[in-house]
């Protein structure tokens, strides 16, 4: 038989043997469920220029957050107590990214945040176990009633028979406000996942306008209204200016093409397809410049380029000197017709081009210019000295006789001639008795005149007659011409009369 000594040590060793078994059981238990094994679906977010533009599941159902309602700050806010380096903007500068650890050392989660240009992705890792972690670990009951409370945009849900279930508290204002038993009606009928636009009449009758986006997340319908009234009567106003513009525009004779910001062409009106020959299909395929300048070139609607090298750079300059406002020039084409054209830019970064036919008035110009020509060499023809001076007392034309007896050219003059300067020059070559006052007085007196005559010695002897004559707009004419001598008495200086 054993002894006890003998059964005490069999017990031991059996105990013993059964500890360390124990033991080794423990530490092989991790590798089959360790404990910082990863959760199955991360909580991912991603921002679009600050705005929550897409998310996991997990992420939507752990922060309550609906894409496109919900901004950079709404996230922060809800990290900041378990992360407060959580940064204030969505990424700095091109592209980067950046780690953070939760402020509780025994939180060995992490947060990591990854941008390039204007998107931004937020993912946070938490270790299966983690205590203290779950949904409402970060945003909890009271802050989801505080989001209910403050967001303004009204949000709601809609459930299987088409009534209003959850909602913010922005949709009981709208709901209140407009005193609409309906309205939820009205709001609740979506139609797939488009943005659909909804007018509501107000009680005064004035109409509101909302852009309801659809949403549907775990077999729930999550409907959100965005108040675009402003927008709404801003394009209302555009398409009534637009159609103004181009009734105004259809009556003008100048063409006019209006290129906006992009550079392509805006509006246009017949003038502009009557004057270059441009086909009205072409220019509704709304053109850039550079097109819009090819084909105007090509339909000889602008002078042939002296160097078709350099066409695309010269056109270039245009479009440049034009979008700065000083683009103004005079085109002269094979057709013998002549545009105006000018470039005018404005506020928004549209530029407008205006081409006006001017060949009419050019034409004038030309013909009034050769009357003048004509009518100025038939004046140089006369042997009578002739100057006319305007009101203001300044000379406007001599002809070459005048020229010739006092020898002065007004044409070659730097500035404008005066009566006064005249009479200074006459007075070299005149006996000094002439009554000078009376003839600068003649010159810029205002309002009916009657002819008068002067007859005035010359300093090398002789006499000449002087004839005052007013003429058109208050203008005056003096003549000089040879006088006749009379055998009657007279002052030997001067002799006055009147004609």
């Amino acid at each position: 038989m054993l002894t006890i000594l003998e059964l005490l040590l069999i017990v031991s060793v059996a105990i013993t043997t059964a500890g360390i078994a124990a033991i080794m059981l423990a530490q092989r238990k991790p590798a089959s469920a360790p404990h910082w094994q990863i959760a199955d679906e991360p909580l991912s977010l991603l921002f679009d220029e600050g705005v929550l533009h897409h998310a996991t599941q997990k992420a939507l159902n752990t922060f309550c957050f609906l894409p496109g309602a919900h901004v950079w700050d709404d996230l922060r806010e809800a990290l900041m107590p378990r992360f407060p380096d959580f940064p204030d903007v969505a990424g700095t500068g091109a592209s980067g990214s950046m780690l953070l650890l939760a402020r509780d050392p025994n939180d060995n989660s992490c947060l990591e945040i990854n941008w390039r240009d204007g998107l931004c992705w937020v993912q946070i890792t938490e270790k299966a176990g983690q205590t203290g972690t779950g949904p409402m670990s970060f945003v909890d009951q009271n802050m989801h009633k505080l989001c209910s409370d403050t967001i303004t945009q009204p949000v709601w849900e809609v459930q299987e028979d088409g009534g209003v279930g959850w909602r913010y508290a922005a949709f009981d204002a709208l709901c209140l406000r407009f005193d609409r038993s309906d309205i939820e009606a009205e709001f609740s009928r979506p139609n797939g996942n488009d943005p659909q636009r909804v007018s509501l009449e107000r009680p005064d009758g004035n109409e509101e306008w909302y852009e309801v986006s659809t949403r549907t997340i775990q077999g729930k319908t999550l409907c959100q209204a965005n108040d675009i009234t402003p927008l709404v009567k801003s394009e209302i106003a555009q398409r009534f200016f637009v159609q103004t513009i181009a009734k105004t525009f259809a009556h003008l004779s100048i063409g006019l093409a209006i290129f906006d910001q992009n550079g392509r062409l805006g509006i246009f009106n017949p003038a502009l397809v009557d004057l270059t020959g441009l086909r009205p299909t072409f220019l509704a395929t709304q053109p850039t410049m550079m097109s819009f300048f090819d084909q105007l070139r090509e339909n000889r609607g602008m002078p042939e380029p002296k160097n078709y090298s350099t066409w695309r750079q010269d056109i270039a300059e245009v479009i440049a000197v034009a979008s700065g406002g000083k683009y103004r020039e005079t085109w002269t084409l094979e057709d013998s017709r002549t545009f105006s054209v000018q470039g005018r830019p404005h506020p928004d970064g549209s530029t407008a081009f205006l081409i006006e036919d001017i060949s009419p008035e050019v034409t004038l110009t030309r013909n009034f210019r050769i009357e003048v020509e004509q009518y100025e060499a038939l004046l140089d023809c006369i042997d009578d000295a002739m100057v006319v001076f305007s009101s203001a007392g300044i000379l406007t034309f001599s002809n070459a006789a005048y020229r010739k007896m006092w020898g002065h050219n007004p044409e070659a003059a730097f500035a404008d001639i005066t009566i006064l300067d005249a009479i200074n020059l006459w007075k070299e070559r005149l006996r000094p008795v002439v009554p000078w006052t009376n003839i600068a007085d003649f010159v810029t007196t205002v309002g009916r005149r009657d002819n008068d005559e002067i007859t005035m010695r010359l300093a090398t002897g002789g006499q000449i007659a002087c004839q005052l004559v007013p003429i058109a707009s208050d203008a005056t004419l003096i003549r000089f011409s040879a006088a006749e001598v009379s055998t009657q008495n007279h002052d030997p200086a001067l002799t006055k009369g009147t004609v």
